[in-house]
């Protein structure tokens, strides 16, 4: 699976066909995910210590973190829920937490358990995160600090490491 696979079985002029009047499934090397619907499930803005906290013109440390999880709802349909959580701290004291669960519903035909769990934890995210960025960096603005600017992230080394972290128990198992 390649990292650049357009998954929205878009062309670039717009059209699903690429203008061929194909459609996107006949394209070679086409993944046809289907985006739903998109959403805030759960968005929190903490300012814990205002206003002393908005006082400080150092930079805080920030400390990320980033989970994805899925599941099916109907046949072929699932909801992938990308959570992420900042907490903002300088000198021991919390400057302010944002946490965000941001949702999409994607369709997707049958496939292999494995390609399906890859598709939906790699590239649902993927799509999702820009938006959960922008959600993110506002109400980091609107609660008066500066926007917490989220650098793009690796989901498929996200991916990898849940799949070693959930091998690891059997390999032990077994030794």
């Amino acid at each position: 699976m390649s990292d650049e696979t357009s998954l929205n079985g878009a062309a670039p002029n717009g059209s699903a066909d690429g203008g061929n009047g194909a459609t996107a499934t006949e394209g070679a090397g086409m993944l046809p995910l289907v985006v739903n619907a998109q959403y805030v499930r759960d968005l929190s803005f903490e300012n814990p210590n205002a206003p002393a906290s908005l006082m400080n013109a150092q930079q805080p440390k920030v400390d990320l973190q980033v989970d994805v999880q899925a599941r099916n709802v109907a046949e072929n349909v699932h909801e992938v829920a990308l959570n992420i959580r900042a907490e903002a701290s300088h000198e021991g004291r919390t400057a302010f937490i944002v946490e965000l669960s941001y949702a999409g519903i994607f369709s997707m035909p049958p496939m292999p358990l494995d390609q399906t769990r890859a598709v939906l934890l790699i590239e649902a995210p993927r799509l999702l995160f820009p938006f959960a960025r922008s959600i993110v960096s506002d109400a980091v603005r609107d609660g008066g600090f500066p926007p917490l600017m989220l650098q793009p992230l690796d989901f498929v080394d996200l991916y990898r490491r849940q799949v070693l972290a959930s091998e690891k128990p059997e390999d032990m198992a077994q030794a």
